[in-house]
């Protein structure tokens, strides 16, 4: 079937047939297990879709994923794997989910009416808006009225179809087709290309596809904020362990922490910056790559870590020198270079190795409080700011009952820092601490578009 397929539309009638279809499925489906036989069986099966921000397999082969961070605390707490079982599309997840051939999906899938008389919806964990999707250069869309005789297309049995089919009843004018795909994210690739005028996407999807496709442009939202959820068979036995996982997920602060990793850094849209960084990723990154590269086998820090951050500092700019004297790929003041053994700080291989190494020495001198990728990132706010700056901020995080070893804590308190009723009552003063939240955020936009670029 081709991607511009106009298979029949998630429907009234469409959802009806799943009724059959659960009726003709074994007759102890795996769905419909009990708690303590999925600790039994030792695995949860978890239906879901592939996404940039849902589940995917990261560079060692692994799951990774909003979605699936939130499924792996919940199996945690089970005591029990997981087997991911990726799905084609929604329409198939809904199927074999409402069939019990799983025990829960995690697909990014909007709570509606029309899907809760089939399956049963787990707590809601996410709120989105869906959005309309178009290109810079293409049709000017600044209302409804105007999508008359737009080409749109919409992920086939996705609650965009619903949306749209609410909105015709006072504009018949608007006219879709609908796509088979997992996601929206090959039709966004589509308006980018320029072979579609527009299509709908959740926000979260939108503002991780612009950092790929930056000619995307989001004219209109269609919706007022809607649910995502986990969503289990109406026969399900997880219920009640889901209600209680879902309180524990509030109060350890859980569901911050994963959208500060997964969409934090995608919040803010700079189309000028993310033209350029791709523009640079083309024309300087090659010659540099072998010293990231030389310089991660060192260290033991990913290359492409190195490289998002070399870009802030510089743009990947040799001969890049700052006002107060520091320059070089990894912008080295003097001092630390003599301390590195840098002798040429516009050496690319030189700055490179060196600032590498200095990132590696801040990560081993944090105390063992900071574990993960916290220790990434509150070294390379370290390496903006001084490590005596930061372990200011880890007091502050301490005195407001904040977890001093977790980025997403410190960065709040950061910026205290420049607030002399904070920084008088610490050991090394004033600092402009709303520079290094900026600059790991910055960092860290760029890891995620090296990874789109490079994949690409």
């Amino acid at each position: 079937m081709g991607l511009w397929s106009t298979s029949a539309r998630w429907s009234g009638g469409a959802l009806a047939s799943l009724t059959a279809l659960v009726a003709c499925s074994s007759p102890e489906p795996a769905g419909f297990e009990t708690v303590d036989q999925i600790v039994e069986r030792g695995e949860l099966i978890v239906l879901t879709l592939e996404s940039p921000t849902t589940y995917h397999l990261d560079e060692d082969g692994e799951p990774e994923g909003y979605e699936v961070a939130l499924v792996k605390d919940l199996a945690q707490e089970l005591g029990v794997s997981v087997r991911y079982e990726p799905q084609r599309d929604l329409r198939q997840l809904l199927t074999n989910i409402a069939a019990g051939r799983g025990h829960l999906a995690a697909g990014g899938v909007t709570m509606t009416e029309a899907r809760a008389a089939h399956v049963t919806f787990g707590p809601a964990y996410k709120t989105v808006t869906e959005q309309l999707v178009c290109r810079r250069g293409g049709p000017r869309i600044e209302a409804l009225e105007d999508l008359s005789g737009v080409d749109i297309a919409v992920v086939q049995g996705s609650s965009y179809v619903e949306t749209l089919q609410a909105l015709r009843t006072d504009h018949p004018e608007l006219e879709w087709r609908t796509v088979d795909a997992p996601s929206a994210m090959p039709l966004l690739e589509a308006v980018q290309a320029e072979t579609l005028d527009c299509t709908v996407a959740d926000s979260t999807l939108v503002a991780h596809a612009r950092l790929r496709f930056p000619e995307l442009l989001t004219p209109l939202d269609l919706s007022e904020e809607r649910s995502l959820a986990l969503v289990l068979p109406t026969e399900t036995q997880l219920g009640e362990a889901l209600d209680a996982w879902s309180e524990r997920l509030h109060e350890t602060g859980l569901l911050e922490r994963l959208d500060q990793r997964w969409y934090g850094a995608t919040r803010q849209f700079d189309y000028v910056d993310t033209a350029r960084f791709i523009r640079r990723l083309e024309e300087r990154l090659p010659a540099l790559r072998p010293h990231f590269e030389a310089a991660a086998a060192e260290t033991g820090i990913d290359w492409r870590w190195l490289a998002a951050q070399a870009y802030q500092e510089s743009h990947w700019d040799e001969d890049a020198v700052s006002a107060t004297g520091v320059r070089g790929i990894m912008m080295l003041t003097l001092p630390t270079a003599n301390e590195l053994g840098v002798e040429d700080r516009t050496d690319p291989a030189q700055s490179i190795a060196g600032g590498a190494r200095y990132l590696r020495d801040l990560m081993d001198r944090l105390p063992e409080d900071v574990q993960g990728r916290d220790r990434l990132f509150l070294a390379l706010s370290a390496y903006n700011i001084g490590m005596g700056h930061l372990y200011d901020a880890r007091r502050l995080a301490e005195r407001q009952s904040l977890e001093k070893g977790r980025w997403g804590d410190v960065r709040k308190v950061l910026p205290l820092l420049s607030d002399p009723e904070h920084y008088r009552t610490l050991p090394r003063g004033y600092a402009r601490g709303h520079e290094p939240v900026r600059y790991v955020s910055n960092i860290r936009r760029y890891r995620i578009l090296l990874d789109l670029h490079l994949e690409a």
